[in-house]
Protein backbone atom coordinates (compact mmCIF):
# COMPACT_ATOMS: atom_id res chain seq x y z
CA UNK A 1 0.00 0.00 0.00
CA UNK A 2 1.47 3.54 -0.75
CA UNK A 3 0.25 7.04 -0.41
CA UNK A 4 -1.26 8.13 -2.98
CA UNK A 5 -0.71 11.97 -2.99
CA UNK A 6 0.85 13.45 -5.71
CA UNK A 7 0.51 10.18 -7.65
CA UNK A 8 0.73 10.82 -11.17
CA UNK A 9 0.21 7.52 -13.83
CA UNK A 10 1.07 7.23 -17.37
CA UNK A 11 -0.74 4.85 -19.76
CA UNK A 12 -0.14 3.89 -23.89
CA UNK A 13 -0.98 1.99 -26.22
CA UNK A 14 1.41 1.07 -29.37
CA UNK A 15 -0.20 0.68 -33.05
CA UNK A 16 0.52 -1.68 -35.66
CA UNK A 17 0.52 -4.50 -33.68
CA UNK A 18 -0.52 -7.24 -36.33
CA UNK A 19 -2.35 -9.89 -36.49
CA UNK A 20 -1.70 -12.56 -34.28
CA UNK A 21 -1.46 -16.61 -34.91
CA UNK A 22 -1.24 -19.73 -33.56
CA UNK A 23 2.38 -19.85 -32.38
CA UNK A 24 2.93 -16.17 -31.69
CA UNK A 25 5.72 -15.17 -29.22
CA UNK A 26 4.21 -13.12 -27.26
CA UNK A 27 6.84 -12.24 -24.83
CA UNK A 28 9.08 -11.33 -28.30
CA UNK A 29 5.99 -9.55 -29.19
CA UNK A 30 6.02 -7.51 -26.60
CA UNK A 31 9.62 -6.10 -26.42
CA UNK A 32 9.54 -5.39 -30.35
CA UNK A 33 6.35 -2.97 -29.40
CA UNK A 34 7.39 -1.91 -26.33
CA UNK A 35 11.01 -1.34 -26.46
CA UNK A 36 11.36 1.30 -23.32
CA UNK A 37 9.68 -0.91 -20.56
CA UNK A 38 11.34 -0.33 -17.14
CA UNK A 39 11.34 -1.79 -14.12
CA UNK A 40 7.77 -1.59 -12.38
CA UNK A 41 6.09 -1.21 -15.02
CA UNK A 42 2.82 -3.13 -15.23
CA UNK A 43 2.17 -4.84 -19.07
CA UNK A 44 -1.84 -5.15 -19.53
CA UNK A 45 -2.50 -7.34 -22.49
CA UNK A 46 -6.29 -8.36 -23.90
CA UNK A 47 -6.93 -11.82 -23.78
CA UNK A 48 -7.99 -12.53 -27.26
CA UNK A 49 -4.42 -12.01 -28.69
CA UNK A 50 -3.40 -14.60 -25.96
CA UNK A 51 -5.96 -16.78 -27.23
CA UNK A 52 -4.85 -16.94 -30.70
CA UNK A 53 -1.64 -17.19 -29.90
CA UNK A 54 -1.96 -20.66 -27.31
CA UNK A 55 -4.81 -21.99 -30.50
CA UNK A 56 -7.65 -21.19 -28.74
CA UNK A 57 -9.76 -20.76 -32.00
CA UNK A 58 -12.34 -23.44 -33.18
CA UNK A 59 -14.03 -23.54 -36.29
CA UNK A 60 -18.15 -22.02 -35.29
CA UNK A 61 -19.81 -24.85 -36.51
CA UNK A 62 -22.05 -23.89 -33.48
CA UNK A 63 -20.93 -21.51 -31.02
CA UNK A 64 -23.97 -22.80 -28.55
CA UNK A 65 -21.90 -25.83 -28.53
CA UNK A 66 -19.05 -23.88 -27.82
CA UNK A 67 -21.03 -22.33 -24.85
CA UNK A 68 -21.97 -25.41 -23.75
CA UNK A 69 -18.65 -27.27 -23.67
CA UNK A 70 -17.32 -24.19 -21.89
CA UNK A 71 -19.96 -24.20 -18.87
CA UNK A 72 -19.13 -25.19 -15.40
CA UNK A 73 -22.47 -24.49 -14.09
CA UNK A 74 -25.81 -22.46 -15.40
CA UNK A 75 -26.12 -19.26 -13.28
CA UNK A 76 -29.33 -17.42 -15.21
CA UNK A 77 -30.71 -18.20 -18.87
CA UNK A 78 -33.19 -15.66 -20.54
CA UNK A 79 -34.74 -16.60 -23.86
CA UNK A 80 -34.75 -13.86 -26.77
CA UNK A 81 -37.11 -13.42 -29.75
CA UNK A 82 -34.46 -12.54 -32.23
CA UNK A 83 -31.54 -15.60 -31.56
CA UNK A 84 -30.43 -17.85 -29.27
CA UNK A 85 -30.89 -17.73 -25.78
CA UNK A 86 -28.32 -15.30 -23.29
CA UNK A 87 -26.69 -17.76 -21.03
CA UNK A 88 -24.59 -16.55 -18.16
CA UNK A 89 -22.66 -18.71 -16.86
CA UNK A 90 -19.78 -20.02 -14.89
CA UNK A 91 -16.80 -21.33 -17.00
CA UNK A 92 -13.75 -23.38 -16.42
CA UNK A 93 -11.42 -19.91 -14.95
CA UNK A 94 -14.45 -20.05 -12.25
CA UNK A 95 -15.91 -16.26 -14.18
CA UNK A 96 -19.33 -16.36 -14.20
CA UNK A 97 -19.76 -14.59 -17.42
CA UNK A 98 -22.30 -14.25 -20.77
CA UNK A 99 -21.28 -16.92 -23.00
CA UNK A 100 -18.81 -18.05 -21.10
CA UNK A 101 -16.32 -15.89 -22.53
CA UNK A 102 -16.80 -17.56 -26.02
CA UNK A 103 -15.93 -14.38 -28.53
CA UNK A 104 -16.92 -14.08 -32.21
CA UNK A 105 -15.68 -10.52 -32.37
CA UNK A 106 -11.92 -9.75 -34.03
CA UNK A 107 -11.42 -13.10 -35.20
CA UNK A 108 -12.08 -14.58 -38.77
CA UNK A 109 -15.08 -14.72 -40.58
CA UNK A 110 -16.43 -18.84 -39.49
CA UNK A 111 -14.13 -18.96 -36.41
CA UNK A 112 -14.91 -17.90 -32.61
CA UNK A 113 -12.25 -17.75 -29.76
CA UNK A 114 -12.19 -19.58 -26.18
CA UNK A 115 -10.48 -18.03 -23.17
CA UNK A 116 -7.17 -18.87 -22.23
CA UNK A 117 -7.06 -22.57 -20.83
CA UNK A 118 -4.87 -20.97 -17.70
CA UNK A 119 -4.32 -17.23 -18.26
CA UNK A 120 -2.20 -16.90 -14.88
CA UNK A 121 0.40 -19.41 -16.59
CA UNK A 122 0.28 -17.59 -19.69
CA UNK A 123 1.12 -13.95 -17.74
CA UNK A 124 3.82 -15.78 -15.76
CA UNK A 125 5.13 -16.82 -19.40
CA UNK A 126 5.43 -13.36 -20.34
CA UNK A 127 6.53 -12.08 -17.80
CA UNK A 128 9.53 -14.46 -17.66
CA UNK A 129 9.77 -13.42 -21.22
CA UNK A 130 10.34 -9.91 -20.77
CA UNK A 131 12.30 -10.30 -17.69
CA UNK A 132 15.29 -12.89 -20.22
CA UNK A 133 15.13 -10.10 -23.38
CA UNK A 134 14.98 -6.81 -21.86
CA UNK A 135 16.35 -7.42 -18.37
CA UNK A 136 13.44 -5.41 -16.42
CA UNK A 137 11.54 -7.09 -13.87
CA UNK A 138 7.66 -5.64 -14.94
CA UNK A 139 4.24 -7.08 -13.89
CA UNK A 140 2.08 -8.62 -16.40
CA UNK A 141 -1.82 -8.60 -16.60
CA UNK A 142 -4.08 -9.98 -19.03
CA UNK A 143 -7.67 -8.83 -19.25
CA UNK A 144 -11.41 -9.87 -20.73
CA UNK A 145 -14.45 -7.90 -21.10
CA UNK A 146 -17.27 -8.83 -18.85
CA UNK A 147 -20.71 -7.40 -17.88
CA UNK A 148 -21.55 -6.33 -14.63
CA UNK A 149 -24.77 -7.01 -12.52
CA UNK A 150 -26.77 -4.08 -11.52
CA UNK A 151 -24.20 -1.51 -13.89
CA UNK A 152 -25.28 -0.98 -17.12
CA UNK A 153 -22.08 -1.27 -19.43
CA UNK A 154 -19.09 -3.45 -20.20
CA UNK A 155 -15.81 -3.02 -18.40
CA UNK A 156 -12.54 -4.90 -18.23
CA UNK A 157 -11.50 -7.56 -15.49
CA UNK A 158 -8.35 -9.43 -14.81
CA UNK A 159 -8.36 -12.84 -15.68
CA UNK A 160 -4.95 -13.18 -15.33
CA UNK A 161 -1.58 -11.88 -14.33
CA UNK A 162 1.51 -12.49 -12.87
CA UNK A 163 4.13 -10.40 -10.57
CA UNK A 164 1.52 -7.96 -9.59
CA UNK A 165 -0.28 -7.89 -6.20
CA UNK A 166 -3.89 -8.32 -7.16
CA UNK A 167 -5.20 -7.17 -4.52
CA UNK A 168 -4.42 -3.57 -2.29
CA UNK A 169 -5.52 -4.43 1.20
CA UNK A 170 -6.52 -1.18 3.24
CA UNK A 171 -8.01 -3.38 5.94
CA UNK A 172 -6.04 -2.03 9.28
CA UNK A 173 -5.13 1.70 8.10
CA UNK A 174 -7.52 5.07 8.72
CA UNK A 175 -9.33 7.05 6.92
CA UNK A 176 -9.01 10.91 6.91
CA UNK A 177 -11.20 10.23 9.75
CA UNK A 178 -9.34 8.36 11.67
CA UNK A 179 -11.23 5.41 12.01
CA UNK A 180 -10.00 1.97 11.13
CA UNK A 181 -10.84 0.38 7.76
CA UNK A 182 -12.12 -3.08 7.88
CA UNK A 183 -13.35 -4.45 4.69
CA UNK A 184 -11.37 -1.83 1.61
CA UNK A 185 -9.60 -4.51 -0.46
CA UNK A 186 -9.47 -3.10 -3.91
CA UNK A 187 -9.45 -5.12 -7.06
CA UNK A 188 -6.42 -3.03 -8.33
CA UNK A 189 -5.67 -5.55 -10.98
CA UNK A 190 -9.58 -4.87 -12.34
CA UNK A 191 -8.54 -0.57 -12.07
CA UNK A 192 -5.71 -1.21 -13.75
CA UNK A 193 -7.02 -3.31 -16.58
CA UNK A 194 -9.29 -0.42 -17.24
CA UNK A 195 -6.86 2.51 -17.19
CA UNK A 196 -5.11 0.09 -19.99
CA UNK A 197 -8.44 0.22 -21.98
CA UNK A 198 -8.55 3.65 -22.43
CA UNK A 199 -5.39 3.65 -24.49
CA UNK A 200 -6.05 0.28 -26.23
CA UNK A 201 -9.54 1.30 -27.08
CA UNK A 202 -12.20 -0.92 -28.74
CA UNK A 203 -11.54 -0.45 -32.29
CA UNK A 204 -7.71 0.29 -32.29
CA UNK A 205 -6.15 -2.96 -32.94
CA UNK A 206 -4.03 -1.75 -29.41
CA UNK A 207 -4.28 -5.16 -27.61
CA UNK A 208 -0.84 -4.17 -25.72
CA UNK A 209 -0.64 -1.27 -23.41
CA UNK A 210 1.93 0.11 -20.26
CA UNK A 211 0.73 1.32 -16.91
CA UNK A 212 3.40 3.53 -15.74
CA UNK A 213 3.50 4.69 -12.03
CA UNK A 214 2.20 1.84 -9.88
CA UNK A 215 5.73 -0.10 -8.95
CA UNK A 216 4.71 -0.55 -5.43
CA UNK A 217 2.21 -3.45 -6.85
CA UNK A 218 4.83 -5.14 -8.88
CA UNK A 219 6.51 -8.15 -6.99
CA UNK A 220 10.35 -8.84 -6.35
CA UNK A 221 11.84 -11.33 -9.45
CA UNK A 222 10.86 -14.81 -8.74
CA UNK A 223 8.18 -13.61 -7.39
CA UNK A 224 4.42 -13.77 -9.31
CA UNK A 225 2.16 -13.59 -6.72
CA UNK A 226 -1.47 -15.26 -6.44
CA UNK A 227 -2.50 -14.41 -9.68
CA UNK A 228 -5.80 -13.33 -10.79
CA UNK A 229 -7.77 -16.48 -9.60
CA UNK A 230 -7.43 -14.94 -6.16
CA UNK A 231 -9.80 -12.64 -7.65
CA UNK A 232 -12.33 -15.06 -8.03
CA UNK A 233 -15.47 -15.50 -5.34
CA UNK A 234 -16.69 -18.75 -5.07
CA UNK A 235 -18.78 -21.18 -3.11
CA UNK A 236 -19.55 -19.70 0.41
CA UNK A 237 -17.60 -16.48 -0.52
CA UNK A 238 -19.90 -15.94 -3.57
CA UNK A 239 -23.62 -14.57 -1.86
CA UNK A 240 -24.87 -14.26 -5.16
CA UNK A 241 -23.93 -17.33 -6.71
CA UNK A 242 -27.14 -19.30 -7.60
CA UNK A 243 -29.04 -18.57 -10.51
CA UNK A 244 -32.90 -17.90 -10.46
CA UNK A 245 -33.64 -21.85 -11.08
CA UNK A 246 -30.98 -22.69 -8.27
CA UNK A 247 -32.56 -20.43 -5.85
CA UNK A 248 -36.08 -21.58 -6.43
CA UNK A 249 -35.23 -25.16 -6.13
CA UNK A 250 -32.68 -24.52 -3.10
CA UNK A 251 -35.31 -22.79 -1.31
CA UNK A 252 -38.17 -25.90 -2.17
CA UNK A 253 -35.79 -28.07 -0.16
CA UNK A 254 -35.84 -25.82 2.92
CA UNK A 255 -39.50 -25.49 2.59
CA UNK A 256 -41.34 -27.19 5.38
CA UNK A 257 -43.83 -30.57 4.50
CA UNK A 258 -47.16 -29.19 4.40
Amino acid sequence: MRDNVGMELRVWAPDTIGEITHGTDLGELIVTHLPDLADGDIVCVTSKIVSKAEGQILTATDREDAITSETVRLVAKRTRPDGPPLRIVENHLGLVMAAAGVDASNTADGTILLLPRDPDASAVRMRAAVRKRCGVNVGVVISDTAGRPWRAGLTEIAIGCAGLTPLEDFRGASDTAGRELSVSVTAVADELVNAAELAKGKLGGRPLAVVRGRGDLVLPIGDDGAGARSLVRLGESDLFSMGTAEAIEYGRSLASPR
